[in-house]
């Protein structure tokens, strides 16, 4: 390892260790996607809250349809929301349809296309049915008391639609995080503009905007700052109030680098600086101290392609951990599907495309790995995450990633 670096892990956990999770607050459940849960959340009563049909056809006794065919007078109808009045007696049948209560004194539901109408207002029952045939029992789906989340769960739509479908209105949620993304360069235009001679597009704050806004976090500010000193240090004590400030570029040693100064002299105090990481060697962190709180400030090289990268390894967690969540489980064991040549000294972080199969996940970089090809990002779904004492990796060999995308 090259000296005076540390590796990947002992960098998320010097992360880690700063994080103070973040207090707990109601959240409607319209507005809770992407949410992290604080607290355990347990039904109040059965789903469903009755026993109802999972057919359109007839409730029935079962013993009635013993001697199938048979006819059997219809003397009622429930619907979904509108059960039935009727008690169904011996010879009897109520039309019913799916999601409806069943009535008292039916046992079991014959679907509409194992019947045929009769006379009267009669129904012929073509075949037999057992008791439970079609019906949906209470609490089949939940039970009263039953736990459905724990804390540090993320809201997607699936985990949404269980929590409505036990009645709440509102769940306790992490605050989000407040996070302000800035950065540094004359070179950067915003995507949309004219470039000028020299200039380049301004890819970090929309990218890592994006990752912020996807890890859960709410972006406060976002700016784009020139390489003066003044400018620098007076826009990063504005944003130092955000639980998270991002700064993308100036970090380095060059004569135009001045975010390490400026965070100095704001009172930052600094808990590394460089990671024995390809991409993503120059990568800052410190913490900020402040009324009532303590905010983290992340220092990420101004290449997109580490800026992603390290973000992905370092304020991603942090982003979480503020959450209750847990960042770990994104990370599992995969088969490199390729060589990948590597020499020992830092660690990399090979931009993958992951398929599960069988026999477990299944990696393969995704092209041409230099720091600069921020097109490698294009379709990888993991980071295959090599050791910095590892040498080249050979196909079939098993690797450690981390799983991209939401949650």
């Amino acid at each position: 390892m090259d000296q005076d670096l540390i590796g990947i892990e002992e960098a998320r956990r010097r992360v880690l260790g700063c994080v103070r999770a973040l207090p707990a607050e109601p959240v409607a459940l319209g507005d809770a996607l992407g949410r992290v849960l604080a607290a355990e959340v347990a039904a109040e009563a059965d789903v469903p809250g009755f026993d109802n049909s999972a057919m359109d056809g007839f409730a029935v006794r079962a013993r009635d349809t013993a001697s199938a065919p048979v006819e059997l007078e219809v003397v009622d109808e429930s619907r979904a929301g509108h059960p039935a009045t009727a008690t169904l007696g011996s010879g009897q049948a109520i039309r019913i349809s799916t999601g409806a209560l069943v009535p008292a004194g039916a046992d079991a539901v014959v679907r509409v296309e194992d019947t045929e109408p009769g006379p009267n207002g009669r129904v012929q029952v073509d075949r037999r049915v057992d008791p439970g045939t079609s019906v949906r029992r209470a609490g089949e789906d939940v039970r009263a008391g039953q736990v459905l989340l724990g804390p540090g769960a993320r809201l997607g739509p699936a985990e949404l639609g269980v929590l409505a479908s036990v009645g709440l209105g509102r769940v306790p949620c992490a605050a989000q995080p407040r996070v302000a993304v800035l950065t540094t360069g004359d070179e950067l235009v915003q995507p949309g503009e004219p470039l000028r001679p020299g200039a380049i597009y301004d890819t970090n704050r929309v990218a890592v905007t994006a990752q912020a806004r996807r890890a859960g976090a709410m972006v406060v500010d976002a700016q784009t700052l020139p390489d003066e000193r003044g400018a620098t240090t007076d826009t990063l004590s504005r944003v130092l109030g955000a639980d998270v400030v991002v700064v993308c570029g100036g970090v380095s040693v060059g004569p135009h680098d001045h975010v390490k100064d400026a965070l100095r002299s704001l009172g930052v105090r600094e808990v590394f600086w460089g990671v024995a990481l390809r991409p993503g060697k120059p990568t800052w962190f410190g913490v900020h101290e402040r009324d009532g709180g303590r905010g983290l400030v992340f220092g990420l090289p101004g290449n997109p392609v580490s800026a992603l990268v390290t973000f992905h390894l370092f304020a991603r967690p942090a982003l979480d951990a503020l959450q209750g969540a847990d960042s770990d489980r994104r990370r599992v064991e995969a088969v490199m599907d390729a060589d990948y040549a590597k020499a020992p000294g830092r660690a990399h972080v090979v931009r993958c495309r992951a398929e599960a199969r069988e026999d477990g996940w299944h990696v393969r970089p995704t092209g041409a790995q230099g720091s600069h090809v921020l097109t490698s990002m294009l379709g990888a779904d993991a980071l295959a995450l090599l050791p910095a004492e590892r040498a080249s990796v050979a196909a079939g060999e098993r690797v450690l990633v981390e799983l991209l995308g939401a949650g």
